[in-house]
């Protein structure tokens, strides 16, 4: 694959969310703030997770992948745009911009896989509980992940090229903190149809696809729900879904909500604001929705908590020892 397109293009310029100076170190403050968050709260799933062997299970397993991939998503798009801010500098150059964009869109189709397959485990664990564990193997879980990592780099692969292909003449000013497909498509002045198919087709079978299993997969757990008789065994039952039910609502609404606004008004910079709740936002809230109602992240964060305190002050005591 070819990195340069036939352009003489060497760089693009990220306006961001303000011109203003004044705003720019709030801007890096929040941002950064929000960045650490995320980070550190997603970490501490995955540690909590991989240390307790009573979470070695499949929602657990797929609860950690969630949590890496919304690490990296972040990871793709914000520390450029804190450099930036920092050395006072919009530039990003033509191959960073590209790359950016590819593992952006890759992490985000990743994550509405994971989703999507979360929904087939609670699914399964509901409506078949005393076949759950013949038909959610081990062996099944690792391809579930694979195949979910293969379509997203396959598909952002696509989008890449294709992006490729196209001649940037005269503005190469981007009016977002980042490398976005949909408004890298607006600045060529080359014919930009095929783009705008294969997003719109990558659209339908993709997101619309993944929302579709979610619902379906739903709307059978529900009905088995119903059909349980002990008030205890539903809200058991319901307990299980609800931080996953939280977090899809909050991933596909902001997601939804940005694109009809984008739709609505031709405002850029309203619709860089309005992409920060699923691309940063999102994946901050995802570790404290899965741990403030869930009691076994509660207990393995505090027993993961406990033993890195402790080892903490074995190490203090060791070097005050003469």
């Amino acid at each position: 694959m070819n990195p340069r397109n036939d352009t003489e293009i060497s760089e693009f310029l990220l306006l961001g969310f303000s011109e203003e100076r004044a705003l720019q170190p709030l801007i890096f403050g929040l941002f950064l703030s929000m960045y650490l968050t995320t980070v550190f709260g997603n970490l501490l799933i995955i540690l909590a997770v991989s240390s307790d062997s009573h979470l070695h299970t499949p929602m657990y397993f797929f609860l950690s992948n969630l949590s890496f991939v919304d690490i990296c998503l972040t990871s793709t798009t914000i520390p450029k745009m804190l450099w930036n801010i920092q050395t006072q500098s919009k530039v990003i150059t033509y191959e960073v911009c590209i790359t950016q964009m590819y593992f952006f869109v890759l992490f985000a189709v990743l994550d509405s896989f994971l989703l999507t397959v979360m929904a087939y485990d609670r699914f399964v664990a509901i409506c078949h509980p005393l076949h759950y564990t013949v038909i959610i193997s081990p062996r099944l879980c690792a391809l579930l992940v694979l195949v979910s990592w293969v379509m997203s780099a396959l598909h952002s692969l696509l989008e890449s090229s294709m992006v490729l292909r196209l001649s940037f003449c005269t503005d190469w000013h981007i009016p977002h903190f980042f490398c976005e497909l949909n408004q890298m498509v607006q600045l060529p002045c080359s014919d930009t149809f095929p783009n705008n198919m294969v997003m719109c087709f990558a659209a339908v079978l993709l997101g619309v696809g993944s929302l579709t299993g979610i619902l379906y997969s739903y709307s059978k757990i529900v009905s088995s729900i119903y059909g349980i008789s002990s008030s205890q065994g539903r809200y058991k039952a319901l307990s299980t879904c609800a931080s996953h039910v939280s977090v899809v609502s909050l991933f596909y609404c902001t997601s939804l909500g940005v694109y009809m606004s984008s739709a609505a008004t031709h405002s850029s910079h309203s619709n860089a604001k309005a992409s920060v709740m699923y691309t940063v936002v999102t994946p901050m809230l995802n570790p404290f929705i899965y741990s403030l109602r869930n009691k076994d992240i509660k207990r393995a964060l505090k027993m993961f908590l406990g033993r890195a305190t402790l080892k903490g002050h074995e190490v203090l005591s060791l070097k005050k020892c003469p």
